[in-house]
């Protein structure tokens, strides 16, 4: 069917033309070039060993959160069940 690439991506390996794709480098700059998938933008990895030593650290936690903290149980000690009588049925 010819709607197939419509519908989805096509599974190959290779290209038969190269695409127009925008290229940004790390220091924000964009570079417009042929690529031989179609993509719209390619990003380019950032080095983190240029990086201040409390941005890196700021990144890696960003990427790696800290466990949740577990929540407190609440308890039913508290609680006059006199007060919702009213709402059982008998």
């Amino acid at each position: 069917n010819s709607n197939r690439a419509a519908v989805g991506h096509l599974h190959r390996q290779l290209y038969g033309r190269r695409y127009p794709v925008l290229l940004v480098n790390t220091d924000g700059s964009t570079v417009r070039l042929r690529y031989s998938e179609p993509k719209r933008i390619l990003m380019m990895p950032l080095d983190s060993n240029t990086l201040p030593e409390a941005e890196r650290k700021a990144r890696l936690r960003r990427h790696f959160p800290s466990k949740p903290k577990a929540k407190e149980e609440e308890t039913f000690e508290g609680i006059d069940l006199d007060t919702y009588k009213k709402f059982w049925k008998k």
